[in-house]
């Protein structure tokens, strides 16, 4: 009935919020795919996608609240609305692909990533956020990730429900309940689950003494997101300043790399009215902590009247700026605004945001260690890190530590950052790379390849992260796997929309 079909949707989309960071609950992201596959199965396309659009609107509203806090309720539900049209796609979707009424859990799996993808890059390049695999950090599953990429992950999720889904309809059918075929689904999910655990998450390496340092915002920032020139970039230089002194007293150890977030000046250090002073400042810092700094900012690049960029940039004891890094895959809404005229007529921000230049190569940059060594970083600024392409073209340009300098300060107190480093724990784990989740305003972290968080910071707080991390170089199945599973997965739906045509509704 169609009432008892709706309603099981609604549990599904609360199922997987609640999966999510805030929540923690990573076992209920299969509960919710499998609920969908419940609700859908003989089902006609158009209420399909009904239940996928509901869906998607009790998953998505909620869990994109951090979006409403400075560019108010429009934006919000906007981007909620808009992105609860994929899920019912796939609502409708699992509809033609289970027309015989039973539930088909390997081409439901496979639905379930066609959607992830196109999320990913459609509209304006795509917003990627809150897919399957980044609430699965603390989960069993998690090891899996480094054989078959983030989509792969996002595939066993939805698998897992899809057997789940399996066991129930054959328990609750009414008139020839199965319960061998419901037990063999559920030891099927159980395996699915359990088997990731035994994937080696190798985490030896050669280790560097790393340093991140977490500004805080200034006070009154929170009400307009501005601050008289040069307030942020005094922040981090302080905070520096105050390393240095605590690594000549012997109380913190030498640090090898010094990494401040994106944003973290407020003085152009490429331009020609800022660029003097902002270099002195930040040079003072380096030589005085002693150690190469790398630090995000937005620069026009020495020209007043053009676009601006988020670049990090690195600077060496002695030498000054060594190298630049432009962010790539600009965030729709965020670093560059769509369909600008329309949006006006929603938040009186729009004309606030900027519209970016991107940059056309991958982030990745080599800083020479005091020792006559060399670390490659991996950037990854703010939302890059929840691209594929972004960190696997830094992975295949010879990271061996991935940074994703972030600065959540437009996010307020909500979920947005703890849901940004669960991101970063699953990318590590994919690449087998440490990585250092760095933010103007928290949560930051220091994490190993095994995907552990180390020396976690708060939100709103000033902080000074000293840990030592493994470089690594070793490339996971993930890196091949990766761009394959999508187009595997359309050829499993194609198929298995070829064979649904022939069964009876």
């Amino acid at each position: 009935m169609l009432p008892h079909r709706l309603l099981l949707a609604v549990l599904g989309g609360v199922a997987i919020l609640l999966a999510f960071p805030g929540y923690d609950v990573w076992w209920l992201a299969p509960v919710g795919c499998g609920a969908l596959a419940l609700a859908t199965a003989g089902a006609r396309w158009t209420t399909g996608a009904l239940c996928g659009v509901l869906l998607g609107l009790t998953w998505f509203t909620p869990m994109f609240a951090w979006a409403s806090t400075y560019a108010g309720p429009m934006p919000w539900l906007a981007m909620s609305a808009a992105s609860a049209l994929y899920p019912g796609a796939l609502g409708a979707l699992l509809a033609l692909l289970q027309r015989g009424g039973a539930v088909r859990p390997l081409v439901g799996a496979a639905a379930w990533v066609l959607m992830e993808h196109a999320r990913s890059v459609t509209p304006f390049g795509g917003f990627p956020w809150a897919r399957l695999s980044f609430s699965q950090a603390d989960s069993p599953l998690l090891g899996a990730v480094s054989l078959v990429a983030v989509p792969g992950l996002g595939l066993l999720v939805a698998l897992v429900g899809g057997l789940l889904a399996v066991a129930a309809q054959r328990l609750l059918d009414r008139r020839r309940p199965d319960r061998v075929r419901a037990l063999a689904a559920l030891g099927a999910a159980l395996v699915l689950v359990l088997a990731p655990l035994l994937v080696p998450r190798p985490t030896a390496g050669q280790q560097i003494t790393v340093a991140a340092v977490q500004g805080d915002i200034p006070p009154g920032f929170t009400r307009t997101l501005t601050a008289d020139p040069g307030t942020m970039l005094q922040r981090y230089t302080d905070r520096t300043h105050d390393l240095a002194a605590s690594v000549r007293a012997g109380t913190t150890p030498y640090p090898d790399l010094v990494l401040w977030p994106e944003g973290a000046t407020d003085l152009d250090p490429l331009g020609a009215r800022t660029g003097a002073l902002a270099t002195e400042r930040i040079m003072a810092a380096v030589e005085d902590v002693d150690a190469p700094v790398v630090l995000g900012g937005t620069s026009r690049r020495g020209d007043p009247d053009g676009p601006p960029w988020n670049m990090v940039f690195s600077y060496l004891p002695g030498e000054g700026l060594d190298r630049t890094y432009s962010k790539v895959y600009l965030a729709p809404f965020g670093e560059f605004m769509p369909l600008r005229p329309l949006m006006r007529h929603l938040s009186p921000w729009v004309d606030r945001i900027a519209d970016f230049a991107a940059g056309d190569r991958p982030g990745v940059m080599p800083v020479p260690l005091r020792d006559g060594g060399q670390v490659d970083l991996g950037l990854a600024i703010c939302f890059e890190v929840v691209v594929d392409p972004a960190v696997r073209d830094v992975v295949l340009g010879g990271a061996d530590l991935l940074v994703v300098p972030t600065s959540n300060a437009w996010f307020g107190e909500g979920d947005q950052s703890v849901q940004h480093i669960a991101a970063s724990r699953v990318r590590a784990v994919e690449y087998g790379r440490s990585v250092v989740h760095i933010s103007n305003v928290g949560v930051s972290g220091l994490i190993t390849p095994d995907g552990v968080v180390h020396e976690r910071t708060g939100l709103f707080t000033e902080a000074v992260l000293v840990g030592e991390l493994p470089l690594r170089s070793a490339r996971t199945l993930a890196l091949t796997t990766g761009p394959w599973v999508a187009p595997a997965a359309l050829v499993v739906v194609l198929a298995g929309l070829l064979r649904a045509r022939r069964l009876p509704r």
